[in-house]
């Protein structure tokens, strides 16, 4: 008998590709939850639309028969958030919502509820050589992060409760084909050959392509090992700002046009532009340790930073084509 599988927010943009990949697997059934009718539909998909988690229960047909749910909904991290108390509405959504389809999944039955959080549980930065590990004390700095760990904190208690199993998975930056913000602002300004102050910077930073992220999110749906445990997650290759350029202008076919600037220069230049948090994800190193996958799941990644970055860049290439 399959496994089903409840993904939501599969129209989104990790969702989307883990929705791919589980349709080829002859053993899993999986079923979309999502806001509005995806337009990536395919024959006989099962999918439910449901416009927020606060009405869902465990009667909801979309829990029926489902083992596994995979929750990647979620309000985003927003640059410039309007919202007159930012705090609250990332609370209202990442941790009441989450927590009401946890309660009503472990209600229904479900075995297993996949939280997909984020490093900025963490926190928004290391330094160079010093990663993050699971066994580190959350230190959250923004509205986003904050609620990603409050909405942890609740899961552990829904499991410790029902007995339902909560993985978390923390992933960093995920980039991949049709991949925004500022990756696809990068690869703008790599094409057009837009000179960059990015020349001479010496961090680390920790990545994780689309299909690295999708394997192990699968792998955490199924491994009894992964039951009530935590992992950050990446591409177990970390790169400078400057060797990711480089790297990206390879994949785009364009060299890439770097500019030795100082980073104390750019730094304060950032900060009196209002910049301040750009100048720190562009500059500064934020590395996570992936130690405890590999070692408790036997888990590898299926990609090259140079391959995930070379899938990218093609599709990248291929929209600008049309």
């Amino acid at each position: 008998m399959k496994k089903r599988l409840l993904v939501t927010g599969g129209s989104g943009f990790v969702g989307r590709h883990l929705i791919s990949n589980l349709r080829q697997d002859p053993a899993i059934a999986v079923r979309m939850l999502v806001r509005h009718v995806p337009d990536f539909l395919q024959a006989h998909d099962d999918y439910a639309v449901l416009p927020d988690f606060s009405t869902i229960n465990a009667q909801h047909p979309a829990l029926n028969e489902v083992q596994v749910v995979v929750h990647l909904a979620s309000r985003v991290h927003i640059m410039n958030d309007n919202d007159p108390d930012p705090l609250e509405a990332f609370r209202r959504v990442n941790v009441g919502h989450t927590l009401q389809l946890a309660r009503s999944a472990a209600a229904a039955g479900v075995e297993r509820f996949v939280f997909v959080s984020s490093v900025k549980v963490n926190g928004e930065g290391t330094s160079v050589g010093q990663a993050y590990r699971e066994s580190d004390r959350p230190a959250p700095v923004d509205p986003y992060g904050i609620s990603k760990m409050e909405a942890e904190e609740g899961l552990k208690v829904i499991a410790a409760q029902t007995g339902m199993q909560v993985v978390i998975v923390r992933p960093v930056l995920v980039y991949g084909p049709g991949v925004k913000a500022n990756f696809e602002s990068m690869m703008k300004w790599l094409r057009k050959g837009v000179p960059l102050p990015f020349g001479s910077l010496n961090n680390k930073r920790s990545l994780v392509a689309l299909d690295n992220l999708v394997s192990f999110i699968k792998l955490c749906a199924e491994h009894p090992a992964a039951a009530n445990q935590t992992f950050l997650i990446s591409d177990g290759h970390d790169v400078s700002t400057t060797e990711l350029l480089q790297k990206l202008g390879d994949a785009l076919h364009r060299s890439a046009r770097l500019l030795p600037v100082p980073v104390w220069l750019l730094s304060t230049g950032a900060i009196l532009l209002g910049k301040r948090s750009l100048s720190q994800r562009l500059c500064g190193s934020l590395q996570v340790d992936i130690g405890k996958a590999r070692s408790l799941l036997a888990w590898e990644p299926v990609v090259t930073v140079d391959e995930g970055l070379k899938k990218t860049a093609d599709y990248f290439l291929n929209e600008q084509a049309k």
